[in-house]
């Protein structure tokens, strides 16, 4: 039996850390499941009301226009304030006049993605505009939605001070509130206004401005609920009023005698150094998209959007709220003390924050790849059978079938790419950045050339997931590599062998999808729910297929908990101090 690495074993040096970490991420998992419920009703009706065509160009294009301006003004803010945020600071614990004059430099850091946003917008909707398509740019209404998304992505930049206040002091309740209600009504204003459009003669024509307004619902929700909780923030760095000009101040260079005087300068480097990786991070996140946009048709990528959008719902509940509460935990736990010193190896950390870092780090690897198994073995039976009740007709002779069946083999690899990543943001040096960029711009080399390879062998779209797969791999084993090196430098037993699932869990894995996929009872569900649709959903055949996957799925459960799981959770929600 492997030895499991067990939540929590040694306390946190910042108190109720970890618990509040793990409060934030029931929140935002709470916040995702409730919204994605709700989401996935009405998507239901959004992409029966709107064509593959419409949907393709607001799902592919305008949303990587939207995920482009957004991720590249605000992305490396975001990450070196969660590092930089001080550690003692919450909305209860506040006054002191250091910790209150760094906070305001960090603060007018916070400001800083409304500024990149405004050049950032306009040059990439004057390349959009001037790039796209004709079959894109001659739908009704491109240029309005098309102005609605840039502004919608200004307006959403504009909660980025609030945003990084209530993540510097574990406000998760806050932020829960406001994109909870903001997905809501963006949901609901997309659905009333392809409503109405349908009743119309020409259906269709304001297909493209309805989403566009439903993503301008969004931002103007999140803003508002923003400033109701916490207030208006500061839209413009501020001169700080205890920054004052000495000799060695004066001997610096122009640009770091003004950034000192508005910013933490050390901070403010960093953020530039990580906004300057997401240029090439961003070109590996999006590229399936930037792909899309060029060589498949508006048809096509509709599909691939619908798939995408079913696939992602288990990342978007489970993984992204995971992801940013790791960045949170780790940039707070491995943050040096200000009174430690560093030594030309770098910065000393506390040993226990070392040791507890990497049991939390062991211990949800391990659960994720106990999780990735398991999602492999029991959606590669189901999902062929289900493919009618989720799809529309209109979509079922698109790429959507074959991607969402690539993207079961995409989800491990997502989920854990993800975590690791958040811990290696929240260790990383400019120089580690620096080298990671590097690696980035080859690792986006092997995802170009797998994705041609898989096209020219006629995979069709499904050449990007798999491309996808390929990329996030090395980028795990570089991620995985970087912790390796950290903890071996920090004299800290780190052995990602502990974290594999045990044989006795993987044997029940494989034994399970045997008996499920070998039966008389699978292939007759399968034609039962193809012939006869949602109407087959109750009969008796199905309902026996779904009672024996409960089944067989709940014996799997019971023997990872018994061979490993309870190891790992049996700490996890020790007293700290």
């Amino acid at each position: 039996m492997n030895q499991q690495p067990s939540l929590g074993r040694s306390k946190d040096k910042d108190g109720g850390l970890l618990k509040r970490s793990l409060t934030s991420l029931f929140s935002l998992m709470g916040l995702q499941l409730g919204s994605r419920l709700l989401t996935f009703v009405l998507n239901q009706a959004l992409f029966r009301l709107a064509s593959p065509r419409a949907y393709g160009t607001a799902a592919i294009q305008f949303e990587l226009i939207l995920s482009t301006i957004l991720f590249l003004s605000r992305e490396g803010v975001r990450n070196a304030l969660l590092r930089a945020w001080p550690r003692n600071t919450t909305i209860h614990t506040q006054g002191s006049t250091s910790n209150d004059d760094h906070v305001s430099a960090l603060t007018n850091l916070s400001a800083l993605p409304i500024i990149l946003g405004l050049p950032v917008s306009l040059a990439t909707a004057v390349a959009y505009a001037t790039l796209a398509s004709d079959d894109v740019r001659h739908q009704p209404h491109f240029h309005m939605a098309l102005s609605t998304y840039v502004f919608a992505a200004l307006s959403e930049l504009f909660s980025e001070p609030m945003h990084n206040r209530a993540m510097g002091e574990v406000r998760t309740g806050a932020r829960v509130r406001a994109e909870g209600l903001g997905i809501t009504c963006k949901t609901l204003v997309t659905y009333i206004v392809l409503l109405y459009d349908s009743t119309r003669p020409d259906s269709g024509e304001f297909a493209l401005v309805a989403f566009a307004l439903g993503q301008f619902a969004y931002s103007s929700v999140v803003f508002f609920s923003y400033v109701y909780q916490m207030g208006y923030p500061t839209f413009w760095p501020t001169r700080l009023a205890t920054r004052q000009s000495s000799k060695a101040t004066a001997s610096r260079s122009t640009f770091y005698r003004i950034a000192s005087q508005y910013f933490d300068v050390s901070s403010l480097y960093l953020s530039l150094t990580m906004t300057g990786q997401s240029i090439v991070k961003h070109i590996l996140t999006e590229g399936d998209k930037i792909i899309l946009s060029w060589w498949s048709p508006l048809q096509d990528q509709g599909g691939y959007a619908i798939a995408v959008n079913y696939g992602s719902l288990v990342a978007r509940i489970v993984f992204q709220p995971l992801e940013e509460m790791c960045r949170v935990y780790f940039s707070r736990i491995l943050c040096p003390a200000a009174e430690t010193k560093s030594t030309s190896t770098g910065a000393q950390f506390d040993r226990r924050s070392l040791g507890q870092a990497s049991e939390i780090l062991l211990s949800l690897v391990s659960i994720q790849l106990a999780c990735s198994v398991l999602v492999i073995a029991f959606a590669t039976v189901y999902l062929p059978i289900f493919l009618h009740l989720l799809l529309p007709s209109q979509y079922l002779s698109t790429s959507a079938p074959k991607v969402l069946a690539a993207w079961i083999w995409y989800i491990p690899v997502l989920a854990i790419n993800g975590v690791l990543e958040a811990f290696f943001s929240s260790i990383a040096t400019s120089q580690d950045l620096q080298r990671q960029s590097r690696w980035l711009v080859g690792f986006s080399v092997v995802f170009i050339v797998s994705a041609i390879g898989f096209y020219a062998s006629g995979f069709g779209d499904v050449s990007l997931v798999y491309a996808n797969t390929i990329n996030l791999v090395a980028r795990i084993i570089y991620a995985a590599q970087c912790a390796s090196t950290f903890f071996n430098r920090n004299k800290t037993a780190h052995r990602w062998k502990a974290s594999t699932p045990t044989w006795q869990f993987l044997l029940a894995a494989a034994l399970s999808y045997l008996a499920i996929s070998r039966t008389k009872t699978h292939h007759q569900a399968a034609i039962l729910l193809q012939t006869k649709g949602h109407g087959a959903i109750i009969s008796a055949i199905v309902m026996s297929h779904l009672a024996q996957g409960v089944g067989m799925g709940l014996c799997c459960i019971a023997t990872w908990w018994l061979t490993s799981g309870r190891y790992l959770m049996r700490r996890a929600f020790v007293k700290t101090d």
